[in-house]
């Protein structure tokens, strides 16, 4: 199926791991231009290494911290020219009510509750004045499943489920769609460590986090790859009437009330 994603700028946050450097490979394969903006900048320049050789595509980097609101102002500007903002960085802690303190949950939301916020909003102004694009925002399906011992992520994500809502109810009127995302547990570092912590909630144990695998649907997390590919669909004109809405990828985790 061709997507006609051709010729499209994509700007993607965490890209430089995970299901961020996957999107960013999908979306390349598409003959998409990318924006790819991260922390770490070896990592960075590694991904653009790597697609510019497989892909006849341009790719910018913009390494930098974006843990403020100036960052993400800041990143909006150079990166003006996007088509489709994926909204992906993101690293909320986990842990029960009463082992997170202010601050650290203070710095899970700056960075993806308010980050992303702070990002649609530059972004938007943009893609309006251009008239079209969308906004594809990473969410998590513990918005929907909620986890006394992920409660911040819990928190959060709701939030952004129903900014995505809210927003994505009127943004067509402007031509723009704002879509979410809910992945479940995917194969990346950040799922062994959020699976490390879920070890010692059950049996003070982080080495017995792979016996987690058990419990999952088909036995498995979903992989990078298959969420990038969800996204890439959600961001491309074959969608073009799906707005305001979230889509669930967790092997059926949320459906069934479980927490794993």
């Amino acid at each position: 199926m061709d997507l006609r994603l051709a010729g499209k700028t994509v700007l993607i946050t965490g890209a430089s791991q995970g299901i961020g450097l996957a999107t960013a490979r999908a979306f390349a394969a598409e003959g998409c231009a990318l924006h790819l903006a991260a922390r770490s900048a070896p990592a960075l320049e590694t991904a653009r290494a790597e697609i510019t050789g497989r892909h006849q595509v341009a790719v910018t980097v913009h390494p930098m911290d974006l843990g403020s609101a100036e960052a993400m102002v800041a990143l909006a500007a150079r990166a003006a020219d996007a088509d489709i903002l994926i909204n992906n960085a993101g690293d909320i802690p986990a842990g029960p009510l009463h082992e997170l303190d202010d601050a650290a949950w203070r710095r899970g939301f700056e960075l993806k509750g308010f980050g992303y916020i702070s990002l649609a909003r530059e972004l938007y102004r943009h893609m309006k004045a251009r008239g079209g694009g969308v906004i594809v925002n990473d969410i998590g399906n513990s918005g929907e499943n909620w986890d006394a011992n992920y409660i911040a992520g819990s928190t959060g994500n709701a939030a952004l489920m129903s900014f995505t809502r809210a927003l994505g109810g009127v943004s067509l009127n402007d031509g723009i769609r704002v879509v979410g995302v809910n992945p479940g547990p995917v194969a990346t570092d950040r799922m062994v460590k959020l699976m490390k912590r879920r070890a010692v909630d059950w049996w003070n144990d982080e080495s017995r986090w792979q016996e987690l695998y058990a419990k999952y649907p088909g036995g498995r997390p979903a992989s990078a790859e298959e969420v990038a590919d969800l996204m890439v669909f959600l961001a491309s004109p074959r969608a073009g009437y799906i707005t305001g809405t979230i889509v669930t990828i967790d092997g059926g985790i949320a459906s069934q009330g479980s927490i794993i």
